[in-house]
């Protein structure tokens, strides 16, 4: 033990950068547990058996190139205005997706917000979608 204050004492940066990081890493932990997101297979089980929605919040032109068959276009920048698009969906699982997961972990705020309680963040987005091999449509 006193090894260990001696050291601390003599290398005093080297000390606090490893609580730093310490910090930094039991956060990244801890946040990455966000239960409303999932992975592409769970995707896939909520659509077909809970009768998920998916809600692509990705802008027209990448929608176009390919998206998850059956999915909701609206782009992000217009999610708050369209969100009464989504009412009839109210009742039901949303899966909001984008091309990684990252933008659409905000838009699935914005639904909760707005009193929708069964919604998703697909993690990975459409990246991860099409890396699992599951089929994309390109028909609008």
């Amino acid at each position: 033990m006193e090894q260990l204050v001696e050291f601390a004492s003599n290398h005093l940066y080297l000390f606090a950068a490893l609580g730093v990081v310490s910090v930094l890493l039991i956060h990244n932990l801890v946040s990455g547990m966000d239960k409303s997101s999932i992975h592409p297979f769970q995707a896939t089980t909520k659509i077909n058996q809970e009768d998920a929605v998916i809600v692509d919040i990705r802008p027209m032109a990448d929608f176009s190139t390919g998206h998850i068959i059956n999915s909701i276009n609206i782009p992000v920048n217009g999610l708050k205005n369209q969100i009464n698009r989504l009412e009839k969906y109210r009742n039901k699982p949303i899966i909001v997706t984008c091309r990684s997961g990252a933008q659409s972990s905000s838009a699935c705020k914005q639904l909760h917000k707005a009193g929708f309680e069964k919604v998703f963040n697909l993690k990975g987005g459409i990246l991860a979608w099409q890396d699992a091999n599951l089929p994309i449509s390109r028909k609008k």
